[in-house]
Parts: C-alpha cells; structure tokens; sequence
C-alpha cells in the first residue's frame, strides 16, 4: 500500500482541499513527501453525516459480525508490514522495533475487543421480573441493557503512533460498542495515520457494512478538530494527548447546545515511593531500573516513572549516588517532534530552578538537533509543597528525586498529589505499616497501585486499568484501555413491561445471544 496523502472518508479517499501539511522526520530534520491535503469543513460534514447514517445499521450488527470486522481490522493492520513500519519510524523517530511491537499490541487489543463483543457482557443485561400480584402496587417488569451512545470522535496521539492513534484502545472500544468512528489523524504522523485508516476501511467493506462506519481526518491546527467536536453527529470523544488540548476539547464538547462526555487521558508523573527498608536494600538495584525505564522511548510515554519519593536516611546517598552512575551512561535521544522537543526543554528549565533543586546527572549530551538529554533533578519535599508545579510532568527523559525527612513528609508529598495513572510502592518487609498508610492516600490519587515494580506499558486483558482522577484523565471513572473502555461509549436504556415481541434480543427469555445475564438480582448463566 502506498501514502497518497489522501483521506478515507467512508468508501472514497479524498484529498483535502484546505491546503497541504508534510509529515516532518525528527531524526534528519526533513520534511517527508507526499503532501496531504487537509480536510475542509464538508470533508468533516462529509464524514459525521456518514457516521449517523451507518449507526443504525451498525448498531444491530450481530456479536459475531461486529467481532468479525474487528479481526478483519487487525489482520488488515499486520498486513502492512514493513511497509507500515518504516513509514511510522521515519514520522517519529522511533525505532522499527518498537513500532512492530506497538503494531502486534494493536491487532492484539482489536482481536480483544473481538471477544468482548462476542461474549456480550458489556451489555449488562438485567431483567427484573414482574409481580401484578404484588400489595400494595404491582411490581412492574424491567429490563435493561446498555447500548451504543452514537458516533464517536477520536483523537490519535502523538506518543504511540499506532497503540494509541487510528486504530488504538480508543476507535477499538467505540467500534466494539456499535459506534462508528471518525478519526483525526495527529499532525506527527499523517502517512502512518493514512496506512492504518486505510486498512480499516478495508475490513468495513470487506464486512459488508455501511460505509460511514469509519473514517479519518487530516487537519492542520485546530479547526478540523474543533469543527469535528462541534458537529451534532458526533456523541462522545476519545483523546490522548496534554492537559492543555485534553481540557480545551472537554470545555468545547460541553459548551455545545447538546454536551457530549469528551474522555482525555492527559498528563502524569507516576510517582515511585521507596519506603525507608527498601531503599536501606536495594538502592542501586532500584536506581538502575528506574533509569532504563525512565529514559525508555526518550521518556515519551505515559507512564513514564517520573518522580522518586524516599526519606532522607540510610540508603538516599546511594540512591542518589546510583541514579547518577546509571543516567551518565544513556545516550541522548531522538524526540517525537520539533514541538515535543521543545516542550521538553521548557519543562526541564521549570523543574530546574527551584531554590532547592538540583541537577543530580545528566545523560550523554546530544548529537542532533532533536535528541533529549536525560537528566534528573533533586529537591526538597518542603518546596514541592509550596510549589507542586515544580514536580510537574516532563514528557521526555527527566525525572524528580524528592527528598523528605520523615515519614509525615513522605504521607504528606502523597496526599498533595495531583491525579495520577499509576503510583508505585516499592517495600520490603520491614516497611509493611507505612504502606498500610500510603494506601488509602495513593487510591485517591490514581487508579492502578504497583508494588515493587514500575509503571509499563499496560497489559491488555479484562482487568486492565489505565486511568486516573484529573488530571490524569477527565473522568476517573473510566479506562481508556481494557475490555471494559467500552463502557465509555454505552448508556443503559430499561424497557418497562415490554411485550415479548418488541424486546431487543439480550433481554428476550429465550436468550438467543446466549448472554450472562442478571435476574432478579442473581446471575443467570447462559
């Protein structure tokens, strides 16, 4: 398959008319052909008024077709091959390695979402008998299920070019849900953006669904996106991406004439508390994983560990002493974009001036225009409470040692905490009490606890967890990853004493689906 620089919006491609954007190579420093055309206003009315007609018919699609078309969509994915792989490198600087893991992980989770439609739990099917008997009033019968919310926009992102942009948890989800998608592609990577696209479109026509159950935008500032949020079609957003442009989003979707939820996963700096045992222990051994992590995809990840916090005793001089040895030896790295890089450098110059920070080390300096210096800083835990900003993310490979003198401080830095998507315990036995207290104070500030490891990539499966209170996410109540993400673009409608006729097929008594289901408050197996 070949980069045009053309859009897929429903069964066409089209090349946008509201002028030409260029992919950019962070590595060389050049501009990469082909040129795209940028979707104007009709090419965005273009695609939602697709959306809405398709939902109808989408909506009703068997768990076996919606699953399916998922598996198309990932088969079509691992198809791309290389030539997929070399084109998302040279738009972001990341290696091939790391773009065919992404690729796998991405056809893994729509084969995931596969299974969830079939099984059909996401329905939540209740029913809830009747009693005309009953005094002083009959009971009513009800019947529940939840059911797609409509198309949905999603926003790719520019850290993981294909775990979490065209075909990534977000547009997997809302697919899963009976949603049609309408993406825009994120400004670092449009061929990519066009691949992968592309290969969706082909699995909706090679299922036999409606063409506007998919399609994909290009857009150069914010118009595109904002036109695209606006639009009364759309029900519901998924975004990755910063704090500013996540909030900007969730403001413009709740300021129309009818709100819609916009779900952001934005920013963290996924804390690690070495409690006093542990550091005593194992200092160097932490110090040593935390760099490799820390400096992993130059540090533009999500969960990226980004702040130690331990108490000032046995063990800190050999924690600080080995975050040194271990940062001195990392070579500087390509970042994502011009704009990354840049962000990158502001951010590392906040948390360097400090009245008490300090630049503990430094990675090997850089080669190119683009490359991030590693670098971690130390400061007191007196001054990051007076001024928390200090501590703040930085996407890229830096992080923040923050030196507390008793385990009050350490209780209090936890609970000045902004939300978070993962805090990490690193323990050892004889520290067992003060993470009894850490607990109830981290489960406030996050939804995923780790003990004596650091946050990764998440594992996909039926568990999974990758949110967090603000300003992790816009909306702790959900995930943005995991089978249950679906639960994003739902909503539960009850039937009230329905003739059996009319009833939609998981809520029928002689359950055709073959669901699990509730009954008057026990499980019904199916």
């Amino acid at each position: 398959m070949k980069v045009t620089g053309e859009m897929p919006i429903g069964k066409a491609t089209r090349f946008g008319a509201a002028g030409t954007v260029k992919a950019f190579d962070p590595r060389r420093g050049v501009e990469i052909e082909p040129p795209f055309g940028v979707a104007t206003a009709d090419d965005v009315d273009d695609a939602c008024q697709l959306a809405l007609r398709a939902f109808e018919s989408y909506r009703e699609t068997s768990p076996a077709e919606r699953g399916a078309f998922l598996v198309r969509a990932a088969d079509n994915l691992l198809a791309l091959g290389d030539v997929l792989y070399e084109r998302a490198a040279s738009e972001t600087g990341l290696t091939v390695e790391r773009i065919k893991g992404e690729t796998a992980r991405t056809a893994a989770q729509l084969k995931l979402f596969a299974d969830v439609v079939r099984h059909g739990r996401w329905r939540n099917a209740t029913i809830d008998s009747g009693d005309p008997t009953r005094e002083p009033l009959p009971k009513a019968e009800l019947r529940m299920q939840k059911v797609p919310v409509g198309p949905v926009a999603v926003f790719g992102a520019s850290n993981f070019p294909i775990l979490y942009s065209v075909a990534g948890g977000d547009t997997a989800s809302a697919l899963a849900a009976g949603c049609p998608v309408v993406v825009k592609a994120h400004g670092s990577h449009p061929g990519t953006s066009e691949l992968v696209g592309k290969a969706i479109q082909a699995a909706v026509a090679q299922s036999g669904l409606h063409e506007g159950v998919f399609s994909l935008l290009i857009g150069a500032g914010n118009a595109v996106g904002e036109a695209l949020v606006d639009h009364p079609a759309i029900h519901a957003v998924g975004f990755t991406g910063s704090e500013a442009g996540g909030m900007a989003l969730v403001r413009r979707g709740a300021a129309r004439p009818v709100p819609i939820p916009v779900f952001a996963e934005m920013t963290s700096v996924n804390p690690n508390f070495v409690l006093p045992h542990a550091l005593e222990v194992r200092a160097p051994e932490f110090a040593s994983r935390f760099v490799e992590r820390m400096t992993a995809g130059a540090g533009q990840m999500c969960l990226k560990p980004g702040m130690i916090v331990a108490i000032e005793g046995p063990g800190f001089g050999a924690l600080r002493d080995a975050l040194a040895h271990a940062l001195r030896g990392v070579p500087a790295q390509t970042m994502l974009s011009p704009g990354i890089y840049e962000n990158f450098r502001r951010e590392t110059e906040r948390s360097r001036h400090g009245q008490s920070s300090v630049s503990i080390a430094q990675g090997q300096a850089p080669e190119a225009r683009f490359d991030g210096q590693s670098e971690i800083f130390e400061m007191d835990a007196t001054e990051l409470l007076a001024e928390p900003a200090l501590a703040g993310e930085m996407f890229g490979p830096a992080a923040v040692l923050v030196r507390c003198r008793d385990t009050q401080q350490m209780l209090a830095v936890a609970a000045g905490l902004q939300g978070q998507l993962t805090v990490a315990l690193h323990i050892d036995s004889g520290d067992i009490e003060l993470a009894r207290l850490l607990l109830p104070v981290v489960e406030r500030k996050t939804n995923r606890i780790l003990a004596n490891k650091f946050s990764n990539m998440v594992e996909i499966g039926y568990a999974t967890v990758h949110g967090g209170p603000f300003p992790a996410t816009s909306d702790s109540r959900f995930t943005s990853v995991g089978a249950t993400a679906i639960e994003r673009f739902l909503r539960p409608v009850c039937y009230e004493n329905l003739p059996a006729e009319l009833l939609p097929p998981a809520l029928r008594d002689d359950n055709p689906l073959s669901l699990w289901r509730v009954r008057d408050g026990e499980l019904e197996q199916r």
